[in-house]
C-alpha cells in the first residue's frame, strides 16, 4: 500500500450531491482492486481511467493504485478515435468508464462501480514497487504520437510531502477543485495534496458557468478554506460573482498560465484570504515547484517566488548553469517525472545530468526570487530582437477594455517573424485597433508593439484553462 487511506478526508460531488466519506471509499477501493486483480491487472499494466471529477474518479484512481498498475487518466472528452490511438501506444489493459453507452472501443472495459470480481487462479501481478509507474498525464499528441508523462509512486508522494510542508494543515481542512482531475493542477496540488492531508474536497465544474456566478456563495455554503485554478477562470469570477462573506477562505492558488499583478491584486481584494499564491509547476514535475504568496510578496508580473523543494537554476547561452541570472529555467527535484512513455530521445532532451529543462524563460536575483518571462518555445524573433509574448499579453491586458490579449509571431519575409495579437474586448467596449496602437507607443518600444490585430470574442483555451498560442496563432491568420 502506497497510499495511507486511514487518514484520508471525505470527498463530495457537487453538481451530483453526494458524498463519499473516507470509510465508504476505503470500502469501495477494496473491493475494486479485487476486481482489478481478478483481471490480472497489477504491477507494469496500463488502466485508463475514462471519467473524472467525480468520487467515483477517486474510487477507481486508488484502487488501480492498491493493485499496483499504473493510472492513466484521459480527459472524459476524449474522442473514441484518439482512445484507440492511444491503446494501441500504451498497449492499455483495461479503460475504466462510469457509462458504458458513451464509448464504442475494442477493448476490455469496466464499469467498477457495477462489475463484480471473479475468482481466478494463477498468480496475480500486483507487487509493486515505488520506483514502479504510478500515474501518466498526456500533454500533446492524442492523435499522433502521444505524449505522456510517467510518475512513479515515489516521484508522486515526494511532490504530495513537499507540498504538505509549505502548506498549513489547517489550510486544506476544506478544499474545493474546480479543475479537471486528469491534469496535475487539479488532480496532485488541488486534490490528492488536500485528502492526503486528511482534508475534505468539494468537486465542482469549473467550466459551468452557474458554479462561477455564485462562487463566492459556494465557498461560504461549504466554509472552504483552499482553492486553487487558473486565471481565465479568476477573470470570469470577478465579473460575475459576489464576494465570499463568512471568511472560511484562507488560501487561494492561482497557476496553470502567466498571472498578471492587476488580477493577483483583485483576487486578493475578492478572496479575502489570508494567503493568494502565484504558483509555478509542470506536469514533469508532478505540479507545483514554486510559489510566491501574498503574505511575503507585494503582486509583481511573473513573479513565482521561490523553490518549494529542489534546486532551481537557470542555464544561459553558453550552457552554463547558474543560480542567479537570467536564462532557461532548469530544475531538480524529487518529484521530476520518469520520462515520456516510450519516447526516449524526446526524454533525453529535457532530462540532462540530473536535471529537468523546464522551456521556460526566467531570471533568479540574488535573494534566489524567481521570475518566469516567457516560453523559449513561443518566443518571437523579429529582425534579431527577442520577443516574449507573454510580455505583451501583460501590458494589454492592463487596458481598461481588454478583458484578454495572446501574443503569437507570424512569419515575415522581411523581419522573419512579426508580432500578432488576438484582443477580447469587454461587451460593451468601443474602442478601436487605432486606439489601443496609441496606448502602447508610450508603453513599449515600437518594435514590440503588435503589427497585426485580431479582435476575437474569446481567446481559445484548452480544457486546463490554458492558453493555447498555437491554436489562436491558427485560427487568427488562416484567412490572413
Amino acid at each position: 500500500m502506497k497510499f495511507i487511506y486511514d487518514n484520508i478526508g471525505s470527498i463530495t460531488s457537487h453538481f451530483y450531491k453526494t458524498t463519499l466519506s473516507p470509510k465508504k471509499l476505503k470500502h469501495q477501493v477494496n473491493l475494486r482492486a479485487s476486481m482489478l486483480k481478478s483481471k490480472q491487472i497489477g504491477c507494469n499494466d496500463k488502466v485508463i481511467i475514462l471519467h473524472g471529477g467525480t468520487p467515483t474518479f477517486f474510487c477507481d484512481l486508488f484502487a488501480v493504485w492498491e493493485a499496483g498498475a499504473c493510472a492513466v487518466c484521459l480527459n472524459p472528452d476524449t474522442t473514441n478515435n484518439e482512445i484507440r490511438n492511444i491503446i494501441s501506444f500504451l498497449q492499455a489493459s483495461v479503460v475504466l468508464v462510469d457509462d458504458f453507452n458513451k464509448y464504442n472501443l475494442d477493448c476490455d472495459v469496466l464499469n467498477l462501480a457495477v462489475d463484480q470480481p471473479v475468482k481466478t487462479s494463477g498468480q496475480q501481478n500486483n507487487h509493486s514497487n515505488l520506483d514502479d509507474d504510478a500515474l501518466m498525464l498526456f500533454t500533446s499528441g492524442t492523435t499522433g504520437t502521444p505524449k505522456g508523462v510517467v510518475h512513479t509512486f515515489r516521484s508522486l508522494l515526494a511532490r504530495i510531502e513537499m507540498n504538505q510542508l509549505f502548506i498549513k494543515k489547517d489550510h486544506l481542512s476544506k478544499t474545493m477543485c474546480p479543475l479537471p482531475t486528469h491534469f496535475g493542477h487539479g488532480l496532485i496540488g488541488n486534490c490528492l495534496t488536500a485528502l492526503l492531508s486528511g482534508g475534505d474536497i468539494i468537486l465542482v465544474p469549473g467550466g459551468n458557468i452557474e458554479v462561477v456566478s455564485d462562487l463566492g456563495g459556494l465557498i461560504d455554503h461549504y466554509k472552504i478554506t483552499f482553492i486553487s485554478s487558473v486565471p481565465s477562470m479568476w477573470k470570469l469570477v470577478l465579473q460575475l460573482s459576489s464576494r465570499p462573506e463568512n471568511n472560511s477562505l484562507k488560501r487561494v492558488h492561482i497557476g496553470s498560465a502567466p498571472l498578471s499583478s492587476e488580477l493577483w491584486n483583485e483576487v486578493i481584494n475578492w478572496s479575502g484570504a489570508d494567503e493568494v499564491v502565484n504558483m509555478y509547476g509542470i506536469t514533469e514535475t508532478a505540479n507545483w515547484i514554486c510559489g510566491a504568496s501574498s503574505k511575503l510578496y507585494d503582486p509583481d508580473d511573473g513573479l513565482i517566488g521561490t523553490s518549494w523543494g529542489g534546486v532551481i537554476a537557470v542555464i544561459d547561452n553558453n550552457g552554463n548553469i547558474n543560480k542567479f541570472g537570467e536564462g532557461e529555467i532548469v530544475v531538480q527535484t524529487s518529484s521530476v517525472m520518469k520520462g515520456y512513455f516510450n519516447l526516449d530521445k524526446i526524454t533525453g532532451k529535457v532530462l540532462k545530468n540530473g536535471w529537468f529543462y523546464t522551456g521556460d524563460i526566467g531570471n533568479i536575483d540574488l535573494n534566489g526570487k524567481i521570475y518566469l518571462t516567457g516560453r523559449k518555445k513561443f518566443e518571437i524573433n523579429r529582425s534579431g530582437l527577442k520577443i516574449h509574448p507573454e510580455e505583451i499579453d501583460s501590458l494589454l491586458e492592463r487596458h481598461d477594455d481588454i478583458v484578454e490579449a495572446c501574443a503569437f509571431s507570424i512569419p515575415d519575409n522581411i523581419a522573419g517573424e512579426i508580432i500578432g495579437i488576438a484582443v477580447a474586448l469587454k461587451e460593451d467596449s468601443d474602442t478601436t485597433i487605432e486606439e489601443l496602437i496609441a496606448w502602447c507607443s508610450d508603453k513599449i518600444i515600437k518594435e514590440k508593439t503588435p503589427d497585426k490585430w485580431f479582435i476575437v470574442e474569446e481567446v481559445p483555451k484548452t480544457d486546463r484553462g490554458k492558453i493555447n498560442r498555437d491554436t489562436v496563432a491558427l485560427e487568427c491568420t488562416k484567412n490572413y
